[in-house]
């Protein structure tokens, strides 16, 4: 049973780190000389960043992808430590239903973040506020990690779910 326990916290903490780099790091869409994100874009020769305003044609899109990726963020990081809570509160046989809830709110928003995204990055990247050339790029591994992270999230909930609290 501790190693179940100490396999789940992993897999726990490996999902909320898997969000917070996705959230933060710069490389949603790539090029061969910038990198974007949903906060800002990144001329790589000249590393000079310009912040996503709204002076950019879609930029209610990119809002929304940005508080779904906050949001999935701090709900998984409240899931952890509800699930902490919750380890030495139940009583024993009773299962983690309000973790995995939090943690399947997680993964919706996660979900509806890089949903977004997907369906919008043609429109997010012909805006006129882009100094470059950025339609000619392609994902990058921020948001390929925001896919990974919607995996995690959706598992780790199930696993709350499933899981009872045991001597």
């Amino acid at each position: 049973m501790l190693i179940l326990l100490a396999f789940i916290i992993v897999f726990h903490i490996t999902s909320a780190a898997l969000l917070f780099i996705s959230t933060i790091d710069n490389a949603w869409w790539v090029g061969d000389n910038f990198s974007t994100d949903v906060w800002r874009i990144c001329a790589t020769n000249m590393s000079t960043c310009m912040a996503i305003t709204d002076e950019f044609n879609e930029y209610q899109s990119i809002q929304a992808v940005q508080a779904a990726m906050i949001l999935s963020t701090i709900l998984c990081c409240v899931a952890f430590l509800v699930f902490i809570l919750q380890l030495f509160r139940l009583k024993q046989g009773e299962r983690f239903v309000l973790t995995s809830v939090i943690q399947l709110l997680s993964c919706l928003c996660v979900m509806i973040a890089a949903s977004i995204y997907t369906d919008r990055h043609e429109e997010l990247h012909q805006s006129r506020g882009y100094r470059m050339q950025v339609s000619k790029g392609q994902y990058g591994y921020s948001f390929v990690l925001a896919w990974i992270a919607f995996a995690f999230t959706l598992i780790s909930g199930v696993m709350y779910l499933v899981l009872r609290k045991r001597k």
